[in-house]
């Protein structure tokens, strides 16, 4: 692949433009069913409390070893902890900066609750509503399905776009494996508390920000 080629982005968001490890060091600390465990943790110990498993590659709230799922369930109850996920510096000015450029730009979000990361999304990302594109997906069990491989692949048709033109910026490990199987090229963001992706996709551009992506993009 050949930054020149790119004309289609889609990002995902948590991890990408929005700073998901926030919302789960607020909630660990303040949640009143784990602030009594977890009131004092200090944010250096999060990758301790949620161990980052290789598929993943990121923070996950099931992966605690006793309450994962617990876990899951009450951050996803509570919008108050659910929304709490602020974008991060200078990703509204990158963005308008790329669609300036001519880049077709969408979401590609996957979660539990569609209705709600929806909401949050046309929320959060209304400075940019005019040109990007909100897609937001289903998927079923943790890591374990292709719901975000399969909605890239019906983007594609429904917005007549060409997968070799088509880039998924994602931080997780397995979505690397999704957009390759769609047809598209990956990048992958290293937000804080990530794991190093496998040997065998060693070859992947990595970048700590979109600004670093922008910047690969538009080089010449």
């Amino acid at each position: 692949m050949q930054p020149k080629q790119i004309k289609n982005i889609f990002w995902d968001v948590d991890g990408v433009l929005a700073d998901l490890n926030y919302a789960y060091f607020q909630f660990l600390t303040k949640h009143p069913n784990y602030s009594d465990r977890y009131g004092d943790l200090k944010w250096e110990q999060l990758s301790e409390v949620l161990p980052i498993i290789l598929e993943y590659g990121a923070l996950e709230l099931k992966t605690h070893p006793e309450l994962g799922t617990q876990m899951d369930q009450d951050f996803c109850a509570d919008q108050s902890y659910f929304r709490n996920r602020p974008l991060y510096p200078g990703v509204i000015e990158t963005l308008k900066k790329l669609n300036d450029l001519g880049y077709r730009q969408f979401t590609m979000s996957a979660t539990f609750d569609v209705e709600a990361k929806t909401a949050y999304l046309n929320d959060i990302l209304a400075p940019v509503s005019d040109f990007l594109t909100i897609e937001c997906v289903q998927h079923g069990s943790f890591m374990h399905d292709t719901a975000k491989q399969d909605s890239l692949k019906a983007a594609y048709k429904k917005y007549d776009l060409n997968p070799d033109e088509t880039i998924l910026v994602d931080d997780r490990i397995y979505n690397q494996y999704a957009a390759i199987e769609s047809g598209a090229h990956p990048v992958r963001l290293r937000c804080e508390f990530t794991s190093d992706s496998p040997e065998e996709l060693a070859w992947i551009p990595e970048f700590k920000d979109i600004q670093g992506v922008a910047e690969w993009l538009t080089e010449r």
